[in-house]
């Protein structure tokens, strides 16, 4: 989730629809659990599941699941979509903000905070001299760091905490490796900053206008069940095919990573005929075609880092 900017009334409303999304919305964070719980070790498996079941929506992500060890994948690949359903009305959860005394705690279930800016981690840049901000004091670098320094047995942290953790770095590990999630631009046109390319409108080859944020969440799909996630994955072009240099799978530095993704960003997501304004822009076919290469490799990276995380965590 980013936050909204001030742009024009059409691009607005755009905004506000692409601020309710995640990085790679539902389709994308699931993949990347899957292909992650795929390299995760056998006794590493069975702790994350004890841990997922401290979650109230454990019998949800299970639903369906044909036997138990079914059920332990499908908890895994839904649990990474959490951090974004508590967006939702249902959860009832407030939406809190980055200056708030509680933004950077780490308190378990009973925290009952949105978080939104946990999700990203702004580089802020700008191409032509734009004034920029002070960075937040609070954001997924800050915050991942200390989930990953709480989820071993022996950090101290209770279950709870440990749980609740290990839902969030399911889905920051997929947040931090979205371009779109490590940046943050400003140009004349839009001098308060894009958040992330929410400003900024596209048009693909659907025909649809979209934020720019938007359309690179989009490109692995949008809603979709553990088990359509896993056959997209398994697709002889998914997910779990994709190569990884084993270099780069074991950088376990997020802010390495957000440095990576913001790289990444200012090559490929703000490439031409990317404007520097909030007009939109009808995309090239080479524009799509390198969009969907690197999302294709920063899920799979993504993946390789996370299951490495969780193995070293966990052993």
């Amino acid at each position: 989730m980013r936050r909204v900017v001030q742009i024009p009334a059409l691009a607005l409303v755009l905004a506000l629809v692409a601020t309710e999304a995640s990085a790679w919305w539902d389709a994308g964070h699931m993949q990347i659990a899957y292909v992650a719980y795929k390299k995760l070790d056998g006794p590493v498996k069975d702790k994350v599941d004890a841990l997922l079941k401290l979650n109230k929506d454990y019998a949800k992500w299970t639903a369906g699941a044909p036997d138990e060890r079914t059920a332990k994948l499908y908890a895994f690949v839904h649990a990474a979509t959490w951090a974004d359903d508590i967006k939702t009305k249902e959860y009832n959860y407030a939406r809190d903000k980055v200056d708030s005394p509680t933004a950077g705690q780490n308190i378990g279930y009973a925290d009952r905070n949105q978080h939104a800016y946990w999700h990203y981690k702004d580089t802020n840049f700008s191409p032509d001299g734009t004034p920029l901000p002070q960075p937040d004091p609070v954001d997924l670098v800050t915050q991942l760091k200390l989930i990953i320094a709480a989820l071993p047995s022996t950090s101290g942290a209770t279950d709870d905490v440990r749980s609740y953790d290990l839902v969030w770095m399911l889905h920051l590990v997929g947040d931090a490796h979205q371009p779109l999630h490590a940046i943050g631009r400003y140009t004349r046109q839009i001098p308060g900053g894009d958040a992330g390319g929410n400003a900024e409108q596209v048009i693909p080859a659907n025909g649809d206008t979209m934020a720019l944020h938007a359309y690179w969440d989009n490109l692995f799909g949008g809603y979709v069940s553990p088990y359509g996630a896993v056959f997209d994955a398994e697709d002889k072009d998914g997910l779990a095919h994709i190569a990884v240099n084993e270099t780069s799978a074991q950088v376990s530095d997020p802010q390495a990573w957000i440095d990576e993704s913001a790289e990444l960003a200012k090559q490929y997501a703000y490439a031409a005929p990317v404007s520097v304004g909030s007009n939109p822009v009808l995309l090239t076919r080479e524009y799509e075609t390198n969009a969907r290469n690197i999302a294709r490799s920063q899920a799979a990276l993504g993946a390789a880092r996370l299951a490495r995380l969780l193995n070293d965590a966990l052993k």
